[in-house]
């Protein structure tokens, strides 16, 4: 049994972690995204775009020394990572203003629905792309 464990935790290793620094890249993100909203400004996108932009920041540090473990081209790997956080942000931004002014919904439960849909696509595209060992 112990075997299989560490089989499955070795297999998994790097979505589990991917989704822990995630979660702690998504949670400033949205905090940050919620202070500006209620308290400083009325534009939610400009929030946004400032909320990721930390998050970006903070995800590409862990990941790359705790879980991907990657040393080398490290100017190179934070363009590719800010290149899909970008395009996440891009994604994230339409999906607001859809869910917002098209919708109608909240902004605080948009910016939720948000983060769940852009976190499933980058992680695919940092593994395989970004943080990809030769």
């Amino acid at each position: 049994m112990k075997g299989i464990i560490e089989t499955l935790y070795q297999k998994f290793r790097n979505l589990i972690l991917y989704g822990l620094i995630g979660g702690l890249s998504s949670t400033v993100d949205f905090l940050i995204y919620t202070a500006l909203v209620k308290y400083v400004m009325e534009n939610y996108l400009v929030a946004n775009s400032l909320s990721v932009t930390t998050g970006i920041i903070i995800s590409f540090t862990l990941n790359r020394k705790y879980n991907f473990k990657v040393t080398d081209k490290t100017a190179k790997r934070f363009l590719m990572f800010f290149a899909v956080g970008f395009s996440g942000m891009i994604v994230s931004n339409v999906l607001l203003y859809l869910f917002i002014d098209v919708m109608q919904l909240n902004e605080i439960l948009s910016k939720l629905l948000s983060i769940v849909v852009v976190v499933i696509c980058q992680f695919v595209v940092n593994k395989y792309v970004t943080f990809k060992t030769k």
